[in-house]
């Protein structure tokens, strides 16, 4: 293992001491002792860190947390300062990304069918582990992302995270080949990036969002309209997301969809979805379908492409400083694009 000698012997981050509403202050300042990286372990000094809407899923309580007191935090991009015994894909200096998915059996028959994201036993940075709201990580080396050296740290952390999620749900969301009508619900660090890769694969891009700002990016962007949340999108969908944690807008993008179209849900927590009518919602083989987690091919597979055509993320940088206000203006729909930490 790399010497400890001249890191710090202690970091500073935010914990979720008592999750609750935003305005309950349920983050706190934590000063933590800087662990040394374990058995096939990085320990990373971070560069930056995305605001993702699960760490405020897990702030507020609608996520009940796996242990107390823990740093959220997932869309990690730091440096390597050091390695456990057995790491042999990173070296001390080289740049690492940490992301949400964070261990899992690799024995179940889910991760034997290449299906990861469903283990029964799988792990999660910042909800079973200290994350990335932190001057310091530890992540596995093993569920690590190698990321590029020349770019800007704040630009590619919500690419481990909103990127990667995006592109699953673009996935599941069953777009025809080459194209196809998708409706986008809700316009946030997610859908912002799953629409760039959508519109580089030939797909007309419809976005409907309660946001004016998010509006404007998306057309901005490339989306061919851009509306409110709970209006019809101009054509009927073959495909559509549901990014936002809203499950009154089931119903509406379900009815939203052409013969056989398909709705995905992307997010870890939804509110509860009304009482869906067969005719209206569900019939001429509707399809309604649920996102969960990602597997590290996802990663592998997103990050590749991001690089490939160029993605544009569009970032509200914060200090690790004022990570509660981020995650404020997250929850009130004031951050356009995604929210980044930025240590010092």
């Amino acid at each position: 293992m790399a010497d400890l000698a001249s890191a710090p012997a202690a970091h500073s981050g935010w914990a979720v001491r008592e999750p609750g509403p935003m305005d309950t202050g349920p983050l706190s300042r934590v000063l933590r002792e800087t662990s040394a990286p374990g058995p096939g372990e990085l320990l990373l000094r971070v560069e930056a860190c995305g605001v993702c809407r699960t760490d405020l899923h897990l702030a507020e309580g609608d996520l009940d947390p796996h242990r107390p007191s823990t740093i959220p935090g997932h869309e990690i991009v730091g440096r390597v300062e050091a390695v456990g015994e057995g790491v042999g894909l990173f070296r001390v200096g080289d740049r690492a990304g940490g992301a949400w998915l964070r261990g899992t059996c690799g024995t179940c028959a889910y991760c034997r069918s290449g299906r990861e994201n469903l283990c029964p036993r799988s792990t999660y940075t910042g909800w079973d582990a200290d994350g990335g709201f932190a001057e310091t990580a530890v992540v596995p080396e093993a569920f690590a992302y190698r990321l590029p050296e020349e770019r800007d740290p704040a630009s590619l952390a919500p690419l481990l995270c909103a990127g990667i999620i995006g592109y699953r749900a673009l996935r599941r969301s069953a777009l025809p080949d080459g194209g196809g009508r998708l409706g986008l619900y809700g316009f946030g660090a997610s859908a912002h990036l799953a629409a760039q890769v959508a519109l580089a694969e030939g797909a007309t891009v419809h976005v409907l969002t309660r946001s004016a700002a998010a509006r404007a990016l998306a057309l901005e962007l490339g989306a061919a309209s851009a509306s409110g949340a709970y209006d019809q999108p101009p054509e009927p969908l073959d495909s559509a997301i549901l990014f936002a944690p809203v499950g009154d807008l089931v119903p509406v993008a379900l009815e939203a969809l052409d013969r056989s179209g398909t709705l995905a849900v992307a997010g870890i927590h939804l509110s509860d979805i009304p009482v869906l009518n067969y005719q209206r919602h569900l019939f001429q083989e509707r399809n309604l379908r649920s996102v969960t987690s990602n597997t590290r091919q996802d990663g592998r597979d997103f990050l590749a492409l991001a690089e490939r055509i160029g993605i544009q993320v569009t970032v509200s940088p914060y200090p690790l400083s004022r990570a509660d206000r981020a995650l404020a203006d997250l929850a009130a729909d004031r951050v356009n694009g995604a929210a980044v930490l930025v240590p010092g």
